[in-house]
């Protein structure tokens, strides 16, 4: 953990107006439901199709409702009072977020349009050309992980969960999550402002279980939490551009919990691969071919990661997976805190302006860590990722089996 911000000043409240304005921007980043307003609806019956083609149209995707009001939202977001708050530091902070707020309602504005691609790029960025080099070097040098049987179903999920929450419950009274089982969410498992999605069809192998579950509830669940306990609150929601750390935790959070098989790794890289062909107007056919015929992904992951490319119209947050796993292994690699990155959900830019924060008494050290933190070897498994390259990170065998040594 920072020196700096484990004997940082005691906490103290925000000044007023920048009080104000960090509860107004949580209350609208709650009402903008971005990712829900961007997830297709009826896959199953879009791959009906799909397949009833010959594989070689889709159907044009649908969407939920965007959330009402939009215009009106935009309109108080800009009217918040960013130049009337008392700290230029928070100011700064809480400027960038409103700004990322305005981006967020003009892609969901834009959804199906020739602009939303544009939209994406300015939030989410593209793909770079090293990231694209990255992750063609895993599609080519990284194999499948042991076959394993999809043996356990969503009853068994929710219990791991039930039991993840009240582990954190034993330790903080107030810590909390909404589970919601659905049909029809379009991924197997999605955080979203609070509530962990659950498809209702989820099927997984048993060495995958708590690795995902460290994904979800350890990192995203976990750093919602500490976030609320900060004196910025912002950090419960996320500062801006706080996800690609929050994912590369999340995946790094699969490896340290015990089994991060190489076809996840790969999935990664084909969501850069899909998300890099989407900005250049490539079709989920093209796209699907690409995965399925070239990198041999089974259709199932080849038709899901060509969907999620073109949500939208072009969605390149996908691209941020790997991107957020090789910074944050460059930042561990480099001697960076581990424990410092729970305080809450930011990006890895704002580890100097949380220092500064700290030191006024606006930041504490994190309330919780994750309980695979806890366990027996953490430390050691821990140390081994400073020294792995990306492309090793990656288990051949589940725990219950003799594990390949991930170091180069």
């Amino acid at each position: 953990m920072s020196a700096r911000l484990a004997t940082a000043a005691s906490p103290r409240p925000l000044p007023p107006v920048a009080a104000e304005v960090d509860a107004a921007l949580i209350e609208l980043d709650a009402g903008l439901d971005w990712l829900i307003a961007l997830t297709p609806l009826g896959t199953d019956a879009l791959w009906d199709d799909f397949e009833a083609s010959g594989r070689t149209r889709v159907a044009p995707l649908r969407y939920a409702d965007p959330p009402a009001g939009l215009e009106v939202m935009r309109e108080r977001l800009l009217a918040l009072p960013i130049g009337d708050i008392e700290s230029p530091l928070l100011a700064g902070v809480l400027g960038e977020k409103q700004r990322e707020l305005a981006r967020m309602i003009e892609l969901v504005r834009l959804r199906g349009t020739d602009g939303f691609v544009g939209a994406s790029i300015d939030l989410f960025g593209g793909v770079e050309a090293g990231l694209l080099a990255v992750a063609r070097e895993i599609l080519a040098g990284v194999g499948d992980g042991e076959p394993l049987e999809a043996d356990t179903g969503v009853d068994a999920v929710v219990a791991a969960i039930e039991d993840e929450v009240a582990w954190y419950r034993e330790r903080a009274p107030g810590f909390s999550l909404d589970v919601v089982v659905d049909a029809d969410i379009g991924s197997l498992m999605m955080v979203s402002h609070g509530r962990l999605y659950l498809d209702a069809r989820l099927r997984l192998p048993r060495a995958r279980l708590q690795p995902l579950v460290q994904h979800e509830v350890g990192t995203h669940v976990l750093t919602r939490h500490n976030g609320l306990q900060q004196p910025l609150r912002q950090l419960s929601v996320g500062l801006a551009h706080y996800d690609p750390l929050q994912e590369g935790l999340g995946v790094l959070a699969e490896f340290l919990a015990g089994y991060l098989p190489g076809e996840r790794l790969r999935v990664l890289a084909a969501r850069v691969v899909a998300a890099d062909m989407a900005i250049h107007g490539e079709d989920i056919p093209a796209i699907f071919a690409c995965l399925h015929d070239t990198h041999a992904f089974s259709t199932a992951d080849a038709f899901d990661i060509a969907v999620r490319a073109c949500r939208g119209g072009g969605l390149t947050k996908d691209a941020v997976y790997l991107r957020g796993l090789r910074d944050l292994l460059e930042h561990l690699r480099a001697g960076g805190s581990f424990e410092l990155l729970f305080a809450g959900k930011f990006a890895l830019d704002h580890l100097v302006v949380l220092e500064q924060l700290a030191d006024a008494g606006w930041v504490v050290a994190p309330a919780l860590l994750p309980r695979y933190a806890s366990a027996e070897g953490f430390e050691q498994s821990l140390e081994r990722c400073r020294g792995t390259a990306l492309e090793a990170l990656h288990h051949a065998h589940p725990p219950s089996l003799p594990m390949q040594d991930p170091t180069p």
